[in-house]
C-alpha cells in the first residue's frame, strides 16, 4: 500500500495532535496519532496507549513527549518509547513525509516494531 494521505498541514496546529484512521496492509482501518511539534515537525505513531488502550491523541504534547490522559504514561513521539510509567511497551512509529500542504504516512513499514504492528 505504501504512503497514504494522513491529513493536511493546516488541520493540525503546531504543538498539537490529531487522531486519524489509516488503512493497514491487511485492509483494516486503524487509529493513528499525527503529531505536529511546536518546531513544526510531524510524527505518526500508533494512537492506542500500550498500558490502558485509550487514545493518545487526546493526551497532552510537550516537546517530543505525548502524555496519555488516562494514567500519565509519556511516549517519545520520535521513537515510541515510554519514559514514564505505567506503560512499559513502546508504541509504533512510522515514516512521515510532508509534500506542500499534505502529510503522508507509511504505516506498512514501522520504524519501531511493537507487538501490535508486527
Amino acid at each position: 500500500m505504501a504512503e497514504q494521505l494522513a491529513c493536511y498541514v493546516r488541520d493540525i496546529p503546531a504543538g498539537s495532535v490529531a487522531r486519524v484512521a489509516l488503512t493497514r496492509p491487511d485492509g483494516s482501518d486503524a487509529p493513528f496519532a499525527v503529531v505536529r511539534t511546536e518546531s513544526e515537525e510531524f510524527f505518526v505513531i500508533d494512537d492506542t496507549c500500550t498500558h490502558a488502550e485509550v487514545s493518545l491523541a487526546e493526551g497532552e504534547l510537550e516537546g517530543y513527549h505525548l502524555e496519555c490522559w488516562a494514567h500519565g504514561s509519556r511516549f517519545d513521539v520520535r521513537s515510541g518509547v515510554p519514559d514514564e510509567l505505567p506503560a512499559m511497551t513502546p508504541v509504533g512509529t512510522y515514516s512521515v513525509r510532508v509534500d506542500g500542504d499534505k502529510v503522508y504516512a507509511d504505516i506498512d513499514q514501522p520504524l519501531h516494531v511493537t507487538k501490535e504492528n508486527s
